[in-house]
């Protein structure tokens, strides 16, 4: 009995190392948009691809390789539908549904809710869910195919833009990123943005730092300055 346990045991841990390691690649493969973006035609792969994997780990009176067989070829049909569906507007209707304007020019559009299956308490609590609690703010809503509703309010209720108070609207030379990690230059990021580890440590000088390893973490900003965070200490922008 002892040894028929340890057998069933390790049949199990085999098992779920294949479905763990299975579904990390093909998850990999299938891509982001699996995640991104759920819509109906997402929800349903993803709900099965679980299933099978779950199949796979826990059932110890099957062949595993059969689940694993299931396994890709579910990611290959889920990969053919998509590719099929960027050629097709039709059939991407068809599986996703297509995006509902619940509001039009501030007005709610009772079939449209109807379509979606929504009601106006629903539809309140999409809004707040963007911080819109006045239905008189929203001058378009429109209900997407992954269940998010995207707002257009109406001009009075804009945020005023850095334009709009006319201050500086230049692009920035530089995106936010990190090049010093734990006492270690990240060549790689200063790389993609066009920088050199001499540019760096002529910066650490200027703030009087001559050890790098008294860094524990530094960004380029936007502007071309770096933000220093010393081991112990609070962090400052040059």
């Amino acid at each position: 009995m002892e040894d028929f346990t340890n057998i069933h045991f390790t049949e199990m841990i085999i098992r779920t190392t294949i479905a763990f390691t299975a579904i990390l690649i093909l998850a990999r493969i299938i891509g982001k948009k699996q995640v991104s973006q759920f819509t109906f035609f997402h929800y349903a792969t993803g709900i099965t691809f679980g299933s099978i994997a779950a199949e796979i780990s826990s059932k110890a009176d099957g062949a595993y390789w059969d689940g694993v067989t299931g396994l890709v070829w579910w990611s290959f049909l889920t990969l053919l539908v998509s590719f099929i569906t960027l050629r097709s507007k039709k059939l991407r209707v068809l599986l996703d549904d297509k995006p509902m304007i619940l509001i039009k020019n501030g007005v709610i559009m009772d079939n449209a809710l109807k379509k979606s299956r929504l009601h106006v308490d629903e539809l309140g609590m999409l809004l707040r869910e963007q911080n819109i609690f006045s239905l008189d703010e929203v001058h378009y809503a429109i209900f997407e195919t992954n269940g998010q509703l995207s707002v257009l309010k109406k001009p009075a209720h804009n945020s005023a833009t850095r334009q709009d108070v006319k201050a500086d609207v230049s692009i920035p030379p530089y995106v936010p990123t990190e090049i010093i990690s734990n006492g270690k230059i990240i060549s790689e990021n200063l790389n993609e943005i066009g920088l050199t580890e001499e540019w760096v440590m002529n910066k650490l000088r200027k703030k009087k730092v001559q050890n790098l390893e008294d860094v524990y973490y530094a960004q380029v900003l936007e502007n071309g300055s770096i933000y220093i965070s010393l081991r112990n200490d609070s962090g400052k922008a040059i």
